[in-house]
């Protein structure tokens, strides 16, 4: 579904910030959005690619730009965050950061696990609280936050990301609903396996029966379904392996993901931040 420019910039601009914007989806929603219109406040702890990023939007769609180096995984993040937007119109926020790790969870440093939860779920709430009420307050905005397929059922070796996923993806549900009547748009997206640098850096190796999504259309078709359904899972494989899952019982589809997981990763020592 094509958008249409003028529309999205009335719903959702003038400006949009977006979490985790140095790679990967965040990357290719900055592109996506720019495209539309919408200026961009750019976040993530990688200043430099950002810059280069925000330079080459500005020069290629005529918007505006601002960069905020900030690491999501500090919950102070958001009065730094604040005073970097102060004075514009933030008609929606895209909170994409996220830390990806697989291995077993007793491998896992016990800081680096927490850090993984704050990062992943404690930001996006936290962006919601802070942007949400200024959007209520004109009748119109958008909130978009980025799950996974691993957010349905146990994953195992990727057990705390999972978790993350699957707290952020209730909670875009929840508020899908509960501010629908004040006039603002949230969505969770359920994406599946996508080419990205997070992905690539823990060394895949898919079979064929997994499919594996360009940034792009997952970003193309998470923006045509803002504010029209509480959330959505890019791609026809990917929604008909989702609905083959929810029709066997969890022990089962927990012992799939498994062995999926450790055909496809193992032997389990990666991790990668988005952020």
């Amino acid at each position: 579904m094509s958008l249409d420019a003028a529309t999205f910039r009335r719903r959702y601009g003038p400006w949009a910030v977006v979490t985790g914007a140095s790679r990967g989806l965040g990357e290719e929603f900055a592109r996506q959005l720019a495209a539309l219109g919408l200026n961009l406040v750019l976040v993530a702890r990688s200043e430099a690619p950002m810059a280069a990023l925000a330079a080459g939007l500005e020069a290629a769609h005529g918007i505006e730009t601002r960069v905020a180096p900030l690491d999501l995984g500090d919950g102070g993040f958001i009065d730094t965050l604040a005073a970097a937007t102060e004075g514009l119109e933030v008609g929606l926020v895209v909170s994409n950061a996220a830390l990806s790790t697989v291995g077993p969870l007793l491998s896992q440093d016990r800081a680096h696990l927490v850090r993984q939860l704050h990062l992943n779920a404690g930001a996006g709430l936290i962006l919601a609280r802070h942007f949400g009420p200024a959007m209520a307050k004109r009748g119109r905005g958008g909130i978009i936050f980025l799950s996974s397929g691993s957010a349905l059922h146990g994953t195992p070796f990727s057990a705390n990301y999972a978790g993350t996923k699957a707290y952020n993806l209730i909670l875009a549900e929840a508020l899908w609903y509960e501010w629908r009547p004040l006039g603002v748009d949230v969505l969770g997206v359920a994406a599946g396996v996508t080419r990205t640098p997070g992905w690539a850096a823990n060394h895949p190796k898919p079979d064929r029966l997994v499919p594996v999504a360009e940034a792009a259309p997952v970003v193309t078709r998470s923006l045509a379904a803002l504010g029209r359904r509480p959330s959505v899972a890019p791609g026809l494989r990917n929604r008909l392996g989702y609905a083959l899952m929810a029709v066997v019982p969890r022990a089962w589809a927990t012992r799939i993901l498994g062995r999926s997981m450790g055909k496809m990763f193992g032997p389990f020592a990666s991790t990668f931040d988005n952020d």
